[in-house]
Formats: structure tokens, sequence, C-alpha cells
């Protein structure tokens, strides 16, 4: 027979059927990464695995999935919000989906420890028989100045809704604006970045401020969309011809392009390049830098400047017929020797490479190499015009367009899906574009909270992921069932396990109606590293209690 214990690994339990013999344990195969990698790895699993051979498992932190190419279009409004995701369920329905961050990975173990919910302060741990680390890169700002506090990255649909709201903010403000300096700030809107990514987001945006501008009395021209970009030319993955032609038509539509330099730093008010130009803006976007995702820096592998290293059959080096990468996270070559690029027609081949790999190591059978050279690029370039190259043929201009958005379209996962975003494209043809601000609050990193007598604020063995001040009422601190103290007004707890990266040591009880002030682990970590007063004051209260 076969059966389904839950943890992962041959072996673990010995469990036998009611004839005496051993029962076979399904594999378990846990993905990291939502993206075009992760699930099109879950969906070709589903595909080639039966149900009762291995439990497949997807962690991602939200619970659909972006289609990238088109998230550009998300700022212009040419395409609905929603329209350019589609929940994990729906595409991966045989898979077990838990929406979660990832605290971190035991390679040794075969053990993933998942970040607890917003509703209970507990970790989760999975058992793995087979990792696939599909986590992606991140914008990374850290040897910019300012730009962590004041750029707008570019990478998922928060980022494309954040800027589109941006964008409509500005023209609110600058059509009742006296101050004429103060206006072309608000009106000037900076990209950095020249390849597919900030060219595609240029031209959207670009073409929707100048669409918009006339409903808030400011003129066409007083809209100023500047894209700085290091190269001697944007698209540098393009042949020459046609990233010339991407430059002649951006120019011609009012975007200023500065070649040959980069965004160095940013404050609130400007966007400083290096070669010691200021461009005074309200509005910067970056597209570049991309680094590693915090889990990929973590794990103690082989890596080629910061990607994972692998091997012809996207084994992760060191760790073959356990863990494979793929995606923007993995350094990949391809057979010509050239490393693989970013782009969703390689994640997509990467994936069925790894989903056949670990099938076949599950039934004892060889594996295959990866050899997909690719068919083509493309790229958008706003209002009716793309670039091409597909199989070795150059298109520019409207048929470029065309074949941009039929591609695309047809690769749209779902029906429901591809008939919304035609449907999308059709209407916006035909009306006006639209103006609606949908204001969105990020998650408070520093809350109120209140609990009434006998309720607990965190248990004995918790994760760690707030710390609290005490404004109003009073806690208990219980320690292995024995209160040990009680804590009033101005009284701080929680930091031990922030600090040191540990579960509670202690439970925390209201004795009566309580008000507290709860500060995140990311605003906490701030707060040392900028407050070395507070830092020093956490520490001696660390010591104290230790002692």
């Amino acid at each position: 027979g076969v059966a389904d214990s839950g943890v992962a690994g041959a072996g673990g339990g010995g469990v036998v059927d009611l004839a005496g013999e051993p029962v076979k344990q399904r594999a378990r195969v846990v993905i990291l990464g939502g993206g075009f990698g992760g699930v099109y790895t879950a969906r070709a699993l589903e595909r080639l695995l039966r149900p009762e051979e291995a439990e497949i498992c997807l962690v991602n932190r939200e619970n659909y999935f972006v289609f990238q190419p088109l998230l550009a279009e998300v700022v212009g409004g040419s395409i609905g919000i929603l329209d350019t995701v589609a929940p994990i369920r729906r595409l991966c329905r045989r898979t077990k989906l838990y929406v979660r961050e990832v605290e971190r990975v035991d390679l040794g173990g075969k053990t993933v420890t998942l970040a607890p919910s917003g509703f209970r302060p507990r970790a989760a741990e999975l058992r793995y028989d087979y990792l696939v680390v599909a986590a992606g890169t991140r914008t990374d700002f850290g040897s910019m100045p300012g730009m962590a506090e004041h750029a707008l990255p570019f990478k998922t649909l928060g980022d494309a809704l954040l800027l589109r709201n941006r964008a409509l903010e500005a023209l609110e403000e600058a059509a009742n604006e006296t101050d004429a300096e103060f206006r072309r700030r608000l009106l000037t809107f900076v990209v950095g970045g020249g390849g597919f990514s900030g060219v595609e987001v240029v031209a959207e945006l670009n073409d929707f401020l100048r669409l918009a501008a006339p409903a808030y009395g400011i003129a066409r021209d007083e809209i100023r969309c500047v894209l700085v970009h290091s190269g001697e030319r944007i698209l540098p993955e393009m042949p020459a011809g046609l990233a010339e032609y991407a430059q002649r038509i951006l120019a011609r539509r009012g975007v200023r392009l500065k070649l040959r330099d980069r965004i160095s730093a940013a404050t609130a008010e400007a966007a400083q390049l290096a070669s010691g130009e200021t461009i005074p803006c309200r509005t910067l976007v970056s597209t570049v830098p991309a680094g590693p995702a915090p889990l990929v820096q973590a794990l103690n592998v082989a890596k080629e400047k910061g990607r994972l290293a692998v091997g012809p059959t996207l084994e992760v080096a060191g760790q073959e017929g356990a863990v494979w990468a793929l995606g923007d996270c993995a350094s990949i070559r391809m057979a010509n020797g050239d490393l693989a690029p970013p782009t969703a027609q390689h994640a997509t081949r990467e994936a069925e490479t790894v989903a056949a790999n670990i099938a076949a190591c599950l039934r004892g059978q060889p594996q295959r190499r990866f050899e997909f050279g690719g068919l083509g690029k493309m790229g958008s370039l706003g209002r009716r015009s793309a670039v091409a190259e597909v199989l070795g043929v150059k298109i520019s201009g409207l048929a470029a367009w065309f074949l941009w958005r039929t591609v695309y379209l047809m690769k749209m996962p779902g029906l429901d899906r591809k008939l919304r975003v035609a449907l999308d494209w059709t209407t916006a043809l035909w009306f006006d574009t639209e103006l609606v601000q949908l204001r969105t609050q990020p998650s408070d990193n520093i809350t109120s909270e209140h609990y009434e007598a006998g309720e607990t604020v965190f248990e004995q063995g918790d994760y760690g992921d707030r710390f609290y001040v005490v404004r109003t009422g009073g806690v208990e601190v219980i320690r292995d069932g024995v209160r040990i103290a009680e804590l009033g007004p101005g009284d701080t707890f929680g930091e031990m396990a922030l600090v040191r990266n540990a579960p509670r040591n202690a439970t925390i009880r209201a004795v009566k109606p309580t008000d507290l002030t709860a500060v995140s682990r990311g605003s906490f970590k701030r707060l040392m590293e900028s407050l070395p007063q507070f830092e020093e004051e956490i520490a001696e209260r660390i010591a104290r209690r230790s002692g």
C-alpha cells in the first residue's frame, strides 16, 4: 500500500501496513518562489508525477503569480490592476501553497523554516526530499545613499500600483502649485536603468502622464521623463539597430535620455548622477541594480556573482540529487556557454528541465541537460510601438508592437486572464485613460494593540516578531509556568528574542486592560542601526534581565 505520513524523507518513522510490510512514504518537493520559475516547476511536476508519488509544496510571500512582462502596463492603466496576476491555487491545483516568508534553509537537515503568519507568532518547518530554489532577485540599493529611502523599485504588482498612485498624486499637486520651480520638480520623473524593464516603465509612464496632463490643466510639454543608463545605448540585449530605433522613438515622444551616466544617490528633492549632475525631481524609479534575495545569500553553497552555481542539469553545486535552482537567482550556462538571461521564456524552459529531473531522480532514471537557447527578444516602447528580434529576424514599430501583444497574450496563464487582458486592451483604444487614484497604505511598522485582563500577548517558545512598550495597564511575565515579574507603563519587553534571533523565553499576559505600542522586527532593527544610544540601552536591558 501507499501512505502519506505528512513528513518528508524516505524511511522516516518506520511505518508498516497491516500485512507487516514497510509502507512507502511519498516524497516531498518544496519549491521556494512563486514567479515564472517556481509556478511553472509546480505545474510541470503536477503533470509528471502521480499524487501517490510525491507531495508538491510551494512557498511564496503572496498567494498570486505576477505576469511580469505586462507589469508596466498597470502604470498606464491599459490593463486592470488584477488582470496581470493569477491565484497560484488555481494555476497549481495539486500543489500545497504556503503564503509565508522563508526564514532559513538547513541543507544538511533538509528542512525549510517558514516565518510565522500575521495571526499567530509560530514558525513552521517543512522537511523536504527535493528542494527547488526559484527565489528571484531583489532591487539592491545598498551602495547608493538615499535610494532605499527615496527611490521606488519596480518588481512587484505593489510597486506598479505605488508608481501609478505617485504619478497621479504629482499631477494633482502640480495642478494647484503656484511655485514654478516646485511645479517643475513635481512634473519631473526619473527612471534608472535602460534595460527592458526600465525602458518599458519610462515609455508607459511618459505616455500615461502626457495623456492625463490636459485633464489637470497641465501642458503636455511640461512633463519631463528622464531615463538614465550607464551604457552607450539603451536595450543592450538587442541588436544596435533596434536599440537606436528605440532611442529615436522615446526621444520623439519627449523622453530625455542620459547615457553613459548612472544614479549614484538620491534625496527627497533630487536624483544625483555619478557625473555630478543633479536632476530635481519628486519621483525617482530604479530598476537596477538587482541583488540576490536574502534566502540565496544565506545558502552556504557555491555562487557566481551572487547567483547559485548550478550544473548542466540545474542541480546546485554540492547538492546534486537534492537541490535545484533556476530563474534569476541561478547562474545557468546555455549550450553556447553564455549565461541564460533572466527572461520568462528561459525560466519556463528551466522549470520543465527541473521538473523532469526531479521525476527522474524519484524514479531512478538519468537526468537531462538544460539546452534551450532562446527564441528571441521583445520590448515595448509604449503607444503602438515596440522592437523585437525573433529567430534572427528584426522587427520594429507597429508590427513589433502587435507581435509583442499577441505573444504575451498567448503566454498569459488561464483563459480568464487572457480574455480580461484582451478586453482591457480593446477598451483602452476607445476610452480616455483612467485617472482614479487608489490610495493604499503600507503595513504599519508601529501599531497600537489592546489586551483585556487574562489575554496573552505571546507565549514562551513563540517566534519573536515585535518589540513592545507598555502605555497603560500592566502585564505579567511567566517563565516555565512561574510568574517572575510584572511590567507597567513605560516598561518594555520582547527585545531579547529580536536581538538574539531566538524564540520567546517567557509568556506575557495582561493582568488588567492594557494598551501596548508594538514595533515590528524590521523597524526595531532600523532603530538599532540608526540610534546608537537606543542600541546601548537595549543591550544594557538585556544584560540586566539575563543576569
